[in-house]
């Protein structure tokens, strides 16, 4: 059996688990090189676990699966976010790891342990008066064509709700290699979503008064491409291009958020749920192919019903204030 560092006395088999702790963090240090920083949270994370072990009367090495599972129920239960449980998971899979190579253990309890499963974030949507701040926003002294490509691009994300590589794809008319394309007689837009599928989104009156405003002026840049958002060039923007101009609108709209195109698709389904109620109409109208994706909403929904219920509601107001009945 291996002596601890710096005693010919000692076994590992004879310490208790502080020293235990100490002599993997020694290992850790010595063998693995790993940095300070890294260290001292391996050393919180091992400072948590001999407060179980030690809450439930057994030593680090008698700790089994079935102990650990409701120790790491109780961080979940107690708010600990599932990314910070699994780092913790990790220390102490090093650990008992470690005890294995040294012949400590004959199982390892951790083998098989897995954090909480992280939740899916919510996506991230502007308030209704903040799409139509920036959707309604006039640069005053700025490029006409360019302002007219800005804002029409503008009102095809938050109007019709299209991904960035949609509205990218947008020709002028129909054709043979056209990915998408404006169907102005039909006020559609006529798009090429993921995998494949294509479905046509109807036009609302802003999007289509932006759409004809910058048809107009977009002979003046335009050459050869049938693309319809264009740079001065000519040429079909990217959608980098159309990122960075959306923020740096957003930004002259007076938004305290960065804004991105995506955000403007979250905003389109968010707002239109809470308008219409309607799930499999959103569904729909943002092409996803199965309705799991669109639920998401439900729950942003949810988030707006709740906040205006917190500002509004006389027993929400009553509960704010610390007030019963």
């Amino acid at each position: 059996m291996n002596a601890l560092p710096g005693s010919g006395v000692q076994t590992l088999c004879d310490a208790d688990d502080a020293v235990l702790v100490h002599a993997y963090l020694q290992h850790a240090r010595v063998e693995k090189r790993l940095a300070e920083r890294t260290l001292t949270l391996y050393g919180l994370d091992l400072d948590k676990l001999q407060q179980y072990a030690r809450a439930a009367q057994v030593g680090l090495r008698q700790v089994d699966g079935a102990r650990l599972r409701r120790w790491v129920a109780q961080m979940h239960s107690g708010g600990r976010s599932a990314r910070g449980i699994a780092l913790i998971l990790s220390g102490w899979r090093g650990f008992y790891v470690w005890l294995g190579r040294q012949g400590l253990l004959q199982h390892n309890p951790t083998q098989g342990l897995r954090a909480p499963r992280a939740g899916r974030p919510l996506p991230k949507a502007l308030a209704v008066d903040e799409a139509v701040q920036l959707a309604a926003h006039v640069q005053t002294g700025a490029d006409p064509v360019r302002e007219a490509r800005d804002r029409c691009s503008t009102e095809l994300l938050y109007g019709a709700g299209l991904r960035i590589g949609e509205l990218v794809g947008l020709d002028v008319a129909a054709s043979a290699s056209a990915r998408g394309w404006i169907d102005v007689q039909d006020e559609l837009a006529q798009v090429l979503g993921k995998g494949g599928r294509r479905r046509s989104v109807p036009l609302g009156r802003a999007a289509l008064a932006a759409l004809a405003d910058w048809l107009a002026l977009r002979p003046a840049w335009a050459r050869t491409d049938a693309a319809l958002f264009i740079g001065a060039r000519g040429q079909r923007l990217s959608p980098q291009q159309i990122r960075v101009r959306l923020k740096r609108r957003a930004r002259l709209a007076g938004l305290s958020t960065p804004v991105h195109p995506h955000m403007l698709r979250h905003s389109y389904a968010s707002h239109v749920l809470q308008s219409s109620g309607d799930l499999r109409a959103v569904q729909e109208l943002l092409g996803h192919a199965s309705i799991s994706s669109t639920q998401v909403y439900t729950r942003l929904d949810f988030q707006h019903l709740a906040r205006v219920y917190d500002a509004a509601h006389p027993r929400a107001l009553l509960r704010r204030n610390g007030k019963t009945d």
